[in-house]
C-alpha cells in the first residue's frame, strides 16, 4: 500500500472539529473560573463540560481513522529531530485530548456536580462525592489543561513555520483550501 499525499477527508474533518472545540474550550475554561457564582457562570460551566465531552466522543472516530488509514509521510526535507518531536507532540496531544476532559468529568463527579450532556443526557458520576479528591482532580485538570495549551500553541507554531518559513506542504495536507 502506498503512502497518501494528503490526509483523508474524515481525518481532516475530525481534526478541525476537535481543534475548534479545543480552541473554544480553553479560553472559556480560563474565563469562567474567574467569575463569581452566578447563573451565567453555571451556563458557561455547562457549555465547557459539553465541549469537553464532545471532544471525548470525537476522539473515538479520530483514533479509528488514524488506525485504519495511512497518513502522509513527513515531507522529505524535514530533519529527523523534527519528525521525532512531531511524533512525540502528536502522542501527547492525543493523550491530553482524553485526559483533560476525563479529569474534568472526574472532578465534577467528585465535587458532586453532575454532567448533563447538552442539558439532555445525564452522564454517570465516575467517582463518588469526595471533596479532597475533587480538589486533587481540579489541580490535575488545570495542570493538564496548561500542558494542552502549550502543546496546541507549539502545534500551531510548527504548522505555520512549515508553511511560511519552510514553504513545504505539511500544512497544506491538513488545510484543503491552501494551494499546494
Amino acid at each position: 500500500m502506498t503512502t497518501p499525499e494528503n490526509y483523508t477527508r474524515p481525518a481532516v474533518a475530525v481534526h478541525w472539529l476537535i481543534a475548534i472545540l479545543v480552541l473554544v474550550a480553553l479560553p472559556l475554561g480560563y474565563y469562567m473560573t474567574d467569575l463569581s457564582l452566578s447563573p451565567r457562570k453555571l451556563q458557561l460551566i455547562s457549555w465547557h463540560k459539553w465541549i469537553g465531552f464532545t471532544v471525548l466522543l470525537l476522539f473515538i472516530p479520530r483514533v479509528i481513522v488514524r488506525l485504519t488509514r495511512r497518513v502522509p509521510a513527513p515531507v522529505t526535507t524535514m530533519p529527523g529531530w523534527q519528525r521525532t518531536i512531531a511524533s512525540i507532540t502528536h502522542v501527547a496531544l492525543y493523550a491530553l485530548m482524553v485526559a483533560v476532559p476525563a479529569t474534568g468529568w472526574l472532578m465534577s463527579s467528585a465535587k458532586g456536580f453532575p454532567v448533563v450532556y447538552l442539558g439532555l443526557v445525564p452522564l454517570p458520576d465516575l467517582v463518588g462525592k469526595d471533596e479532597a479528591l475533587g480538589n486533587l482532580l481540579k489541580s490535575t485538570h488545570e495542570v493538564l489543561t496548561s500542558g494542552l495549551l502549550i502543546l496546541v500553541g507549539l502545534h500551531i507554531a510548527a504548522a505555520l513555520k512549515h508553511h511560511i518559513i519552510d514553504r513545504d506542504e505539511t500544512l497544506a495536507r491538513m488545510v484543503p483550501l491552501l494551494k499546494r
